[in-house]
């Protein structure tokens, strides 16, 4: 199961998120972070797996795209979600593998259809998928018929919080969905790994957990859980 360390950007740094609400994450100076300059944060933690979010893209602003592409040089993995609101967006960042956010890609999932590469991030917010409001198990067993490399559950609500998981939605979500499945948001430590490994999840990705040391780095650099 791959171990990715998660990093959100805005106005050029590498900010701390909570509960979604974006309009109060600060920029991440404190736990293991040397700076929030966001290449001398990702030389630091060294991670080998790094997933991006681009909180100036998703929110309708200028894509942070150069940054992005050289803070992917230093890793052997970068999932990148940048807001796409077409096929066409998904391609512009060369050497990163896209995510495509369910808050921002389609208007209907049935326009889902379009897009034949990257990771679908099906985005929960209050235990129900934005925007469309349906349970996760359901998109993910929708997903199914669709042409994604994966799908990620990022449970929005839960970011930063390390409020844990709970096994039977763990189960039931992986039991909805044959391909590869990683999953964000409220990982509280090494417990909640274990629960998603024995779940059959593909990844998990993580922050706030590493930087509180009830993750610990070291296998944040491997890549994989002891």
């Amino acid at each position: 199961m791959e171990l990715i360390l998660a990093v959100d950007l805005a106005d050029g740094l590498v900010v701390h998120g909570k509960s979604g609400d974006r309009a109060s994450y600060r920029p991440l100076t404190w736990g293991i972070a040397p700076s929030a300059e966001p290449e001398a944060y990702v030389s630091a933690l060294a991670p080998r797996y790094l997933y991006i979010a681009d909180l100036d893209s998703l929110q309708g602003r200028t894509p942070q795209d150069d940054l992005v592409r050289r803070c992917a040089a230093r890793v052997e993995r970068c999932y990148l979600d940048r807001g796409c609101r077409s096929p066409a967006e998904c391609t512009a960042v060369v050497g990163v593998t896209p995510v495509v956010g369910t808050e921002t890609a389609a208007r209907a999932i049935e326009d889902l259809a379009a897009y034949e590469a990257g990771y679908l991030s099906i985005d929960v917010q209050r235990g129900r998928v934005l925007p469309w409001g349906i349970r996760p198990a359901e998109m993910l067993a929708r997903a199914s018929a669709l042409s994604f490399e994966g799908c990620i559950i990022l449970n929005i609500g839960a970011v930063g919080t390390e409020r844990g998981l709970v096994q039977e939605d763990l189960e039931e979500m992986r039991a909805c969905y044959p391909g590869r499945l990683l999953y964000g948001g409220g990982v509280a430590g090494i417990d909640d790994i274990h629960l998603l490994d024995d779940a059959g999840f593909d990844g998990v990705i993580v922050a706030t957990a590493v930087h509180h040391g009830t993750i610990p780095i070291e296998w944040i650099r491997r890549g994989y859980p002891c």
